[in-house]
């Protein structure tokens, strides 16, 4: 059965909130990549940008989960998620030189389902294996200043054109430019390509036919003089895997990119609280 990866990332994504006491809260989007422990069993692994954990100061955080009903409708169940210990320590795993966090957890059994493969997390060598270059179109989820796309709370699903070139190889260009509005909220959520084109080798890049592949994770919004120019930065999927690597491994090896830093560029998550 081929995977509509659109509609498999959509289940996939949450929203991650914390009220911050005075009316507001911050929030940001995460979403769930599943993979196979130590131990061969399979684990689901949060992903979600490092800033939006960073400013989220209270040990627990909501994660909104969605919930099936019986007649076809859908419920938003948020629930508490653990991030900081007793004596405000982080629980996640960061990467070392990307704004990138994951930290596995324990979710419902439909989420744990719901979570993405590992292998649809772009490798090194997909962009070039799939030809990927400046115009072609990508998606992103996300909860554009804490808004879902109802009241189930599921992610607004957006497209842009990729907007920088040259765009690979990772370690170069460790982000690059996504031509769509971003704002506080988006940060977190993961920018993909749903259905790929057929790619230049003669095997299926990562096995996984031409179903689309996750690219990244947007991490920033580029301001000039505080004005949007609704340009989003995509971090590389080659980050997310050496973050996951981490949780097993804290000595796996982690790439040190040459560049990637814009100026003007800012978080693009709701560190501008959203209201209630």
């Amino acid at each position: 059965m081929v995977m509509d990866l659109a509609v498999e990332l959509i289940h996939a994504t949450v929203q991650l909130e914390q009220p911050l006491g005075d009316g507001t809260r911050t929030v940001g989007t995460g979403f769930l990549i599943s993979t196979a422990g130590a131990d061969g069993q399979p684990r689901t692994i949060l992903v979600t940008a490092n800033h939006v954990l960073q400013k989220m100061p209270s040990a627990n955080a909501r994660i909104g989960y969605r919930i099936a009903n019986a007649d076809g409708s859908w419920s938003y169940s948020p629930q508490q998620l653990k991030i900081r210990d007793g004596k405000g320590g982080e629980l996640w795993t960061h990467h070392p030189t990307r704004d990138v966090a994951v930290m596995e957890i324990k979710a419902p059994a439909a989420f744990a389902k719901a979570a993405i493969p590992l292998n649809y997390l772009a490798a090194d060598d997909t962009f070039t294996d799939y030809r990927v270059r400046a115009g072609d179109e990508m998606m992103a989820l996300g909860f554009p200043r804490g808004l879902s796309a109802n009241q189930a709370g599921f992610p607004i699903l957006r497209a842009g054109k990729v907007a920088s070139y040259p765009i690979a190889p990772a370690k170069v260009f460790p982000t690059f430019l996504l031509d769509f509005s971003v704002f506080p909220g988006n940060s977190g959520g993961p920018v993909f390509v749903s259905k790929a084109p057929a790619p230049t080798v003669l095997t299926q890049v990562a096995d996984k036919g031409d179903e689309g592949f996750i690219a990244g994770l947007l991490t920033q919004q580029v301001e000039l003089n505080s004005e949007r120019l609704e340009i989003g930065i995509v971090t590389h999927a080659k980050y997310i895997r050496e973050t996951i690597a981490l949780l097993a491994n804290p000595l796996a090896p982690s790439t040190v990119a040459d560049g990637g830093v814009l100026v003007g560029a800012r978080a693009a998550s709701a560190e501008e609280a959203a209201r209630n």
